[in-house]
Parts: structure tokens; sequence; C-alpha cells
């Protein structure tokens, strides 16, 4: 029985081997050092983080259990690897939930309108409270979310009191350098939607002008300012001053990127850009046995396009990245909100966008969108039941291959057991060949305070005349400064 297929041709899906992956040997290898460190330093990585590393260790390896499908023409067996689901630290967890929310998005909640992305961006003296205060993250959105909306309704000046914006709002805790940065992409209907008897009519807004832009960014900028200092979070004087800062006083929102309602790969990718997870495993690599490098997707301000990390600083910028729990990245707003009345009649057109946008032309752009649908197809008026995607079918959305094609015959297969007992594992794993136990965490050990003697990776205590010495350790200071003096 064969455990990994071989690519015979270019669309065949090959597993991935987690343990032979950077951030993989990373954490492995170092872990257990890193948490004694932050232990006899008085500090720790979050519990939520160490939980979220640990079951990473875990995911993709079939030691831990796996499922096993047949082929039933060629009888070839094929074992897949349970996957952790965890947030921020694993990138195939991360890649899966990313292709999982934009397939629902666009299947099953946006209708066939135009989609435009709204980008905010705090200076950096409010994005401490954005990254540990939750009231603040929520009060910002909220504000941006508010302001984007009384902008549609000015735009669309035929819509009556009653109509409402629509909007999914991405809160992102990362940068692009491996740093917290706590800002927003708010993804939302370029236009109003209005009920029009049993339906919804949707009413476009013409292309918003730089202008325009900068008169929201103008209001978003003094409602979050006033609102951090009604609750205490920055006093009147910083308020203040930061008005009076020039070129938008730290706050940044771009409004540039629009996607056509009939555009559906463009709407996807759009979205996928927006659930993107906080790093991508792909652009770490090995210097040497001590360090590694994290190749940049563009440069940063001071020129460098890649950052080198220690084992420990990875981990920790890693652990750092991991949202806390019972906290969504993915906020819906609008007619998209779970009580919203139009969220049934909107949300009803999702599943036949493309055709309703190719059929329809200008109709499905502006205009009686419900009765656009029944047009095409009458009895598809709910769309309960069909958030969920199979492992396989996101795989092949994402990679173009389906994972369950025999690599042998091209015939199908299905998965005919789950293997998740201990003895049962280790018979089969051994009997194809594979590791019956999973790859050891390693325990922590001194931290390399000996780089010029090296053996084979590990550092050597120095002998002789120079034992007890540390070449790294700070000269006694000439005289002693008294640091109780107030100056």
């Amino acid at each position: 029985m064969d455990v990994y297929c071989q690519q015979a041709q270019p669309k065949l899906y090959r597993p991935r081997r987690p343990a032979q992956t950077v951030l993989y040997q990373v954490v492995q290898g170092h872990l257990e050092t890193e948490l004694a460190a932050q232990d006899e330093a008085g500090s720790s990585i979050p519990a939520h983080a160490e939980r979220a590393l640990r079951r990473y260790l875990q995911c993709g390896i079939l030691a831990h259990g796996f499922a096993r499908s047949r082929c039933g023409e060629c009888g070839h067996d094929f074992l897949i690897a349970f996957s952790c689901k965890g947030r921020g630290v694993c990138p195939s967890c991360n890649t899966h939930r990313m292709a999982e929310t934009a397939a629902h998005l666009v299947d099953h909640v946006l209708p066939p309108v135009a989609l435009r992305q709204w980008v905010l961006s705090v200076p950096k003296r409010l994005r401490w409270h954005l990254h540990h205060q939750p009231g603040a993250l929520d009060t910002v959105l909220r504000i941006l979310l508010d302001a984007i909306e009384r902008h549609l309704r000015t735009q669309c000046g035929a819509a009556g009191s009653n109509a409402c914006g629509g909007a999914v709002a991405f809160i992102h805790r990362f940068g692009s350098a491996l740093n917290a940065h706590t800002h927003f992409h708010v993804c939302a209907m370029d236009g109003v939607f209005e009920a029009e008897g049993e339906g919804v009519y949707f009413h476009a807004a013409p292309a918003p002008s730089p202008d325009d832009v900068e008169t929201v960014q103008a209001v978003v900028r003094r409602r979050i300012l006033c609102a951090f200092q009604r609750r205490g979070w920055i006093e009147r004087g910083d308020r203040l001053e930061m008005e009076q800062w020039p070129h938008g006083g730290g706050f940044s929102l771009d409004a540039s990127v629009v996607i056509s309602g009939g555009d559906r790969r463009g709407r996807e990718r759009l979205l996928r850009y927006c659930a993107r997870p906080p790093f991508a495993g792909e652009r770490l690599e090995w210097i040497d046995a001590h360090r590694v490098r994290y190749r940049l997707p563009k440069p940063r301000p001071d020129g460098r396009t890649e950052l080198i990390l220690s084992p420990p600083q990875l981990i920790e910028r890693v652990a750092a990245l991991v949202p806390p729990p019972r906290r969504h990245r993915l906020r819906y707003y609008g007619v998209f909100a779970p009580n919203a009345a139009l969220r049934p009649a909107v949300t009803a057109l999702a599943p036949e966008q493309d055709t309703a946008a190719s059929a329809l032309g200008p109709a499905a752009v502006n205009g009686p969108l419900s009765t656009a649908a029944e047009a095409i197809d009458p009895a598809h008026k709910d769309n309960s039941g069909k958030a969920r995607y199979l492992w396989a079918v996101l795989l092949a959305r994402i990679y173009e291959a389906f994972p369950l094609t025999c690599p042998h015959c091209a015939g199908e297969m299905r998965v005919i057991a789950f293997v998740t007992d201990s003895a049962a594992i280790q018979t089969i794993l051994a009997h194809i060949g594979e590791a019956t136990r999973p790859p050891p965490l390693a325990p922590p050990r001194d931290p390399p305070a000996w780089a010029s003697d090296l053996d084979a990776g590990e550092f050597v205590r120095p002998q002789g005349e120079h034992a007890g010495i540390d070449p790294l350790a700070q000269p006694e200071p000439e005289y002693i400064f008294d640091q109780r003096i107030a100056w």
C-alpha cells in the first residue's frame, strides 16, 4: 500500500510533508527553549499561542492519525493526515480557511454587484489600543463602516431613507513583515439596497473621487479621535495635537480597488487576499543552523527585502500574530448582518451571480435583482446548508488538482476509514515504511552564548584557562551611577 502518490500528471495532487518545512523545524527544535527562556524572564508566550504552536506540530503528521482512501478501480490506497484547524500558525490550515471563506462569500453571500475594497490604517499611537483592547477595535470598525454607508447613501440620491448598504469586514492584526499592525479591509457593495415589494432593489453608486475618499477619511479621523478621548484612551491634548498633524495625521484610507459584479474569479481573488494568513511559509528558508531568512513580499521603506531572524525570534513573532480566542477576524455589516431584514433576499442572489451578470447585463448591476434571479431560477431562493466545503473541493479550487483522483488509473477514490487507534496507526505505517512516531520535540537547552566554539551545531563551553569566562559579558563599570537621582 502506497502512502503518497507520485505526480504522474501536472494536475495531480501531491500531499505535503510538514516536517520538512522550515517553520515546522523551527518550532520543533526551539519551542521548549523559547518557553523556558520566557518563563525565566518573567513573561511568557500567551497560552492560546502556545496551544496553537503545539497543535501545529501535530498537523499533517501521519503518526497522529489519518483517513484512508481507496480507488475502486485499481485498489490504490492513499492516506490523508489529519489537520490542526488552527488560526495564525499553520500555513496549510490558514490557506484552507482563506479559501473556504472566499468561496463561501462568493457562492452564498455576495450578490452580483460591484464590490469595492476600503482599507483603513490608523496612526501608530492608536495601534496599541487596537491590538490589546477589543473595545477599541470594535469602535474603529463601527465608525469606518458607518462612514462608508453614509457616503454611499449620499451618492445614491434616488434611494429612500430606509436604504441600507452591505459590507464584509476583515480585521488584520499583522503586517507584511511579521509585525503586529492592526488595520481593516472592508469589502463593501458599491451602492445601497432598498426593499421593493417582496424583493430588493440595488442602487449603484458612482465611483468615488479622490476628494470623496479624503472627505470620508476626515470624518473617520475626527470621529475616532473623539471616541478615543471620550473613552479615556487618549488625553484631550493628544487629540488636539493629532488633529493638527498634516497628511491625514497618520490615518490612511484607500478605495481604489473595485471588482465588477460579473467578475467571479476577481471577486474570489480579492476576498482571498483579504482573508489571507499572517505570513507565507514558503518565504522562510534556512541561512545556517542558527539563522532564518524571511523574504518580504515587497521592499520596506528602508529598502530591506528580507528579515534575518534567529529561531526564537521567529517563534516570538509568529506567536504575537496568533489571534486571541473568540475574536473573529470576519464581520458582517448592513444587509449581511445576521438579523438584517433584507439578508435572505440579498444572499439568495449569490449562487446565480455568474449567470445573472452574463445573461442580464445592466439589470444585474442596477435594477430589481430579485426579479433577475427569479427569471433565471425561480425555485432557487434559499441557500441554507451550503456554507461548508469538502476538503477535496477546496484543494481543487486552490490548486486545480482534485486530491481524490487516483494517480494510477485516474479513477475516483473514496474515504473508507478513519484510523485513530495507536496500535493500528503504527501497524499500517510500519507496513508501508513510514515513521511510526511523530518527530520528537527538542528539549530546552542553554542559549547560544559561546558562538566562537561550535561543534556539530552545539555550543561548547570554554575549557582550561578560559573556563568560567563569558566572552559576551559586559565589563565592570569604572564608577557606579545612582539611578535614584531625579534630574
